[in-house]
């Protein structure tokens, strides 16, 4: 708990509202990953900046821990609460600033959602591009913190890709601008280093994104298949082939029934597989790249093809992919959502070992996930209410990111390490790595405040873990277990 004293001045501050009732304060136990819950002993929820400013120089001067949280929809910890710190709320920061359809730009806080920048400009013929499953809900300060991506990170990148300056309040308060009005700045790439820091340099409290013009035409494939290895083949085809789909997802046989019995999207219930492949452009262009996708398509083993043009049939198959992650949650107590990164050409094989772990377990496992870009999302199916079940489910998901590595992959993709994955860094890095990622969490915040013990492993703890290492180059995973 913290002292009366800190509870005190903080009550002090104008425009900061303390949540101090326990009942309200077990909302924000956890982000999307309930598995690690630790209710805070205080929150804090600012409503101006100088409100925020005058928390943080609190905090600060009294060596309290902070956790900033924007809609709580990450899925790897990186907002869960401290014992001992508070958490900060930015929702209410939820403002789009600036619209700018000459450079297209927008200007925004961090609380304004994922969805809402692209309806604000709409209107002047822009959208924003990055997109997760869960835009309606999750915050653009959210989304530079875990740096995500989406359905049309393929074509269009990730956040990071997509920004062209922040401003960001140091553990201090003090406030620091990165980037400029375009996407390449001269200098220190900071702008890259806060995308995917997960808190712990800073808190962001601005962003201004880069805004994309709609495209003319917009056409989206499905293609079922009876081998789910031909599908994901099949990626690396279209790929082979030229073409750069503005989206190119998969999803397994579970998955698709899942998805179908909740939302109706039309998905072809008998296939073991579907692709998911989104193509956008001038009109010409997209009647010219469809006919060549839906032949690579027929090549690589499908089964069954549709094509839809118009808005409402492309929204409702890609309603059953961004569903997917609820649509699983109706067919098992609890499901377990991993993410880790992976090259194309090894999509066949890794998905092979993934089905070997789940027979290993004894727990289902549906795949849906960023087949362009090799981001996987295995749902892991189990009960949390059986310890053994939770037990197994965290020994897949580990097992999940090893492989991912073990074929010269990362351990995330767009969901960060937060708590989740901090064990498993230790097998992905060096100590000279980590020795250099502590380096620069301690130029950002010297006193360890935000967000401590999350993201980046102490080496005591990869020593404990029994994975650090030193090996270099093509050595450096040669310690990665095998199965």
């Amino acid at each position: 708990m913290l002292s009366e004293a800190i509870t005190s001045s903080l009550r002090q501050i104008d425009d900061l509202e303390l949540i101090e009732d326990p009942s309200r304060r077990k909302v924000y136990e956890s982000d999307g990953l309930t598995a690690i819950a630790q209710i805070p002993p205080l929150v804090g929820l600012p409503n101006s900046l100088q409100a925020l400013q005058e928390t943080l120089r609190v905090c600060h001067t009294h060596g309290v821990p902070m956790v900033a949280r924007g809609a709580g929809t990450g899925l790897s910890g990186g907002a869960t609460p401290l014992a001992d710190g508070l958490l900060i709320g930015l929702a209410k920061f939820n403002r789009i600033l600036e619209i700018d359809p000459v450079k297209m730009t927008a200007r925004v806080e961090p609380g304004v959602t994922n969805l809402a920048i692209s309806k604000a400009v709409a209107s002047a013929g822009l959208f924003y591009a990055p997109d997760p499953s869960s835009q309606i809900a999750c915050t653009i300060g959210g989304n530079v913190a875990e740096n995500s991506g989406g359905v049309h990170c393929l074509k269009y990148g990730l956040t990071l890709h997509n920004v062209c300056a922040l401003k960001i309040m140091l553990a201090d308060g003090e406030v620091l601008s990165l980037g400029g009005t375009g996407l390449w700045e001269d200098g220190l790439d900071l702008l890259a280093l806060l995308h995917g820091s997960e808190g712990l340099l800073g808190l962001v409290i601005e962003v201004t994104v880069a805004l994309r013009p709609l495209p003319e035409a917009v056409t989206v494939l499905m293609a079922g298949f009876s081998d789910t290895n031909a599908a994901a083949n099949a990626v690396s085809a279209v790929i082979q082939a030229g073409v750069l789909p503005a989206g190119l997802e998969m999803m397994d046989r579970l998955a698709i029934q899942a998805a179908e019995d909740f939302v109706h999207a039309g998905y072809p219930l008998e296939a073991e597989a579907l692709l998911l492949c989104e193509l956008d452009g001038s009109g010409a262009e997209i009647a010219a790249l469809s006919t060549a996708v839906q032949g690579v398509l027929q090549a690589a083993g499908a089964q069954s093809l549709v094509e839809a043009s118009d808005a409402a049939a492309r929204a409702r198959l890609w309603l059953g992919r961004k569903a997917a992650f609820p649509a699983v949650g109706r067919i098992a107590p609890d499901y377990y959502c991993m993410d880790g990164t992976i090259p194309r050409r090894h999509l066949a094989e890794v998905l092979a070992a993934i089905a070997d772990r789940s027979a290993h377990y004894g727990l289902p496992v549906a795949n849906v996930f960023h087949a362009g870009d090799g981001n996987l999302h295995p749902l892991i199916l189990y009960d949390a209410n059986d310890s053994d079940q939770f037990q197994r489910a965290e020994a897949f998901g580990a097992d999940v990111l090893a492989i991912c590595l073990r074929f010269g992959g990362t351990i995330t993709g767009e969901h960060g390490v937060g708590l989740e994955k901090i064990d498993q860094m230790c097998i992905q890095f060096t100590s000279l790595e980590l020795g250099v990622f502590h380096a620069v969490k301690a130029a950002f915040d010297p006193s360890g405040l935000l967000n401590p013990g999350k993201a980046i492993p102490t080496l005591n703890r990869c020593a404990e873990f029994g994975a650090m290492h030193v090996h270099q180059g093509a050595e450096k995973h040669s310690e990665l277990p095998r199965f």
